[in-house]
């Protein structure tokens, strides 16, 4: 019984763990998106090709 626990806390703490990191990375990934909408966008104002 007492390696159940184990096997049960020790799966509890990884899924917090990656649970922590998804959720702070959360808002790093929308701050890349919105730079590489504002780079798309200064491309088309200066009239540079996308590709």
């Amino acid at each position: 019984m007492g390696t159940l626990l184990y096997i049960i806390a020790v799966l509890l703490v990884i899924a917090w763990l990656v649970g922590f990191f998804v959720f702070s990375l959360g808002g790093l990934i929308h701050i890349l998106l919105v730079l590489a909408i504002l780079a798309i966008l200064l491309r088309l104002i200066r009239g540079r090709r996308l590709l």
